[in-house]
């Protein structure tokens, strides 16, 4: 197994796009992992949401259960941040999954009471924006900071959209199968097939930054200098406030089914089409366009990116509804060059903390956009909601990226990124 200690950057691959992303073979271990506990993660929120249905008859629990996958974010992401950065990434990355493993085996204990699943659903929800953070950095160090970044980066977003379209179906055909316990026993080997491709197919690196006292301590630091940072900032709730708003169509799918009066096979249309429409716009940026571009095209596609959802002032019917959402997650390629942006910003030794705490952020806005959704349309029709959703998402995000504009720009020069400050 790889022992090396230092960062192997992949050399000039002769494949291009998405091919030369796979070509590098650490990423096929981390692509290949991702897949395991995204598996295990899709199963055991369904699984368990089942369960405490079916051991409590009480809705509100059950969608507590969904939800707590959500609020944990926050406090994963803030107060363990620093583990990502002052600890080797390969173990961090193994004992995470471990431990996912383990709260899942468990669950599936008969006779589990109720408070201890959802104690665990919590301790498996703090663990993953550690895990999902330190992935990211080590990404970073596995392809470089460049063009494989972006392109590495895009496969796992590809993915775990695509997870929302087939991983709840293929959950419900192993609940058939093995009953809600036997799904989650299913998860257990998923996290630990995660934590053995890892442990063997990614090299032994080095913490990226020295432990400077108490863990909480560092990761409150890293969170000071990533917000205290004008560029990084910017950046960060660049990534944080148009999923804000872009949750809302999906939040609100189901109100929004019943005021047009159709099926529910129709409500399934409504969720996949968001989604959808992020997968064809992640793999046309990723494999049409360059670097260059996909710098270029950040501004004006982030700038409509929820613009689509002033048609729901109309109220469109099913078709026209769908076709909004396809072109509002297309819109989202603005990613892509938004990753290189912010990967060249962050500087090394921040970068795990740095990373925790965006991706923690994005799980927890849209938590608070679904929840904010779900409060407005208590008061106005799913429509109106949607539709005032992307007239205040569009000029938050317009005035985001102003402030990204201020805070500097990003030029790509002999295929590297550098940052060049304003004023």
């Amino acid at each position: 197994m790889p022992q090396n200690s230092a960062p192997s950057y992949p050399s000039a691959p002769s494949a291009s796009g998405y091919r030369a992303v796979f070509a590098v073979r650490e990423f096929r271990a981390v692509f290949a992992a991702h897949l395991m506990s995204l598996l295990g993660v899709v199963v055991s929120e369904l699984a368990l949401t089942v369960l405490v249905f079916q051991l409590t008859r009480s809705p509100l629990l059950s969608s507590l259960t969904f939800a707590l996958g959500f609020l944990p974010y926050l406090v994963g992401g803030t107060f363990l941040a620093g583990i990502a950065d002052r600890y080797p990434a390969r173990r961090v990355l193994v004992v995470c999954d471990v431990v996912c493993a383990g709260c899942a085996a468990v669950i599936a204990l008969p006779g589990m009471p109720v408070a201890g699943l959802l104690a665990l659903r919590c301790a498996m929800a703090v663990v993953s924006p550690v895990f999902q953070g330190t992935r990211l950095a080590t990404l970073a160090e596995i392809l470089g900071s460049g063009d494989l970044f972006v392109l590495g980066r895009s496969l796992l977003r590809v993915v775990s959209q695509s997870a929302l379209l087939t991983g709840f179906g293929a959950g419900g055909l192993l609940l058939a199968v093995t009953g809600p316990r036997g799904a989650i026993c299913v998860t257990v080997t998923t996290f630990l097939l995660s934590a053995l491709l890892l442990r063997l197919g990614t090299a032994r690196r080095p913490a990226r930054a020295r432990p400077g006292g108490a863990l909480l301590k560092e990761s409150l630091a890293g969170a000071r200098a990533v917000l205290g940072d004008r560029r990084i900032r910017a950046l960060t709730l660049l990534f944080w406030v148009p999923p804000l708003f872009a949750v809302v169509p999906e939040a609100l799918a189901a109100p929004y089914a019943d005021e047009l009066g159709v099926s529910s096979a129709a409500l399934g249309l409504l969720m996949c089409a968001l989604p959808v429409g992020t997968v064809l716009g992640e793999l046309v940026a990723g494999s049409a366009l360059g670097p260059a571009a996909r710098a270029r095209i950040v501004v004006p596609l982030a700038a409509v990116t929820v613009l689509p959802y002033l048609g729901y002032a109309f109220t469109p019917g099913l078709a026209a509804a769908a076709a909004l959402l396809v072109l509002a997650g297309a819109t989202g390629a603005y990613t892509l060059g938004l990753d290189r942006w912010y990967v060249a910003a962050v500087p090394d030794e921040l970068r795990g903390r740095a990373m925790t705490l965006m991706t923690a952020g994005m799980m927890t806005v849209q938590g608070v956009g679904m929840a904010g959704a779900g409060l407005a349309a208590e008061f106005l029709a799913p429509h109106a909601v949607v539709a005032w959703a992307g007239l205040l998402g569009t000029v938050c995000v317009v005035g985001l990226l102003a402030e990204v504009r201020r805070s500097g720009r990003p030029e790509l020069r002999d295929g590297a990124d550098r940052h060049v400050t304003s004023g």
